[in-house]
């Protein structure tokens, strides 16, 4: 039976593509580093090492790591003993995956005001969740616990910027004396969720175009103007909220 050819590697895509891509699109320095230390990760360019058994004395010569921190190759280990950690920290209840998304018309913006825009991602998102925890509407009335991870890219590796949420199915009690489980189903409301989410986050990039702390570069640059920022915020303000918010239930140690 034939062996199935090794499947390409993110490295072997840059090194094949990678000089014609910089070419015609513009690199931060930073984007330039990395993608260079990927190309270079584990070849004779960086060097090598012996590596012997203390016990057979079999040796084994390897090139050296980039150790960049968005290699995916260097970052396998750290992101093991990362999962390893939040593991040991699951409680014994049912866990839910929330999804929250930023609208695509957004992108230009974030592209340019990634650190602003994508701290508000994660503000937006915590304090919503706070605030239904606390609301006795939803029967729970607590301080909930969740894990946040940002992705900026989708399987097509298109600009995709959303919020990963790993949540217990419960909040501990104000006064921190009993755990308040959540009924059947999820949390809350997910349609009332997603709203008070976007209502959030586009207050939030309201208050930063008045106090003139955006950047408005490349393709985000007819947002300079007033009118076109507030027909864009306008279009967001009238779309649905399906796009914005997903949830899945996950039981105890899968939702890592």
């Amino acid at each position: 039976m034939r062996k199935d050819k090794k499947q390409p590697e993110l490295a072997d895509i840059f090194r094949n593509y990678g000089e014609n891509y910089r070419r015609s699109h513009f690199l931060s320095t930073e984007q330039s580093k990395t993608m260079y230390h990927i190309e270079i990760c584990r070849t004779a360019l960086l060097g090598g090492h012996s590596e012997a058994c203390d016990h057979c004395g079999y040796k084994k010569n390897s090139y050296n790591s980039c150790r960049d921190r968005h290699c995916p190759k260097c970052q396998t280990l750290v992101k093991e003993k990362w999962l390893a950690a939040r593991k040991a920290e699951l409680l014994p209840c049912p866990y839910f995956h929330n999804v929250f998304t930023l609208p695509h018309g957004l992108n230009p913006l974030i592209l340019g005001n990634k650190k602003v825009m994508l701290a508000m991602l994660f503000t937006a998102t915590k304090e919503t969740l706070q605030v239904f925890a606390s609301d006795p509407q939803w029967r729970l009335v607590g301080q909930l616990g969740f894990i946040s991870v940002l992705h900026t890219w989708n399987q097509k590796l298109m600009d995709h910027f959303h919020l990963h949420c790993i949540i217990p199915a419960g909040v501990l009690s104000f006064d921190k004396t009993k755990w308040v489980a959540a009924r059947e189903g999820y949390l809350f409301r997910v349609q009332s969720l997603a709203k008070e989410f976007r209502k959030r986050y586009l207050s939030k990039l309201e208050k930063l175009y008045g106090q003139e702390k955006l950047c408005f570069h490349g393709r985000a640059s007819d947002f300079a103007d007033k009118h076109v920022f507030n027909t864009l915020i306008n279009n967001i303000k009238g779309q649905g909220v399906d796009n914005l918010l997903k949830t899945t239930i996950r039981w105890t140690g899968a939702g890592v």
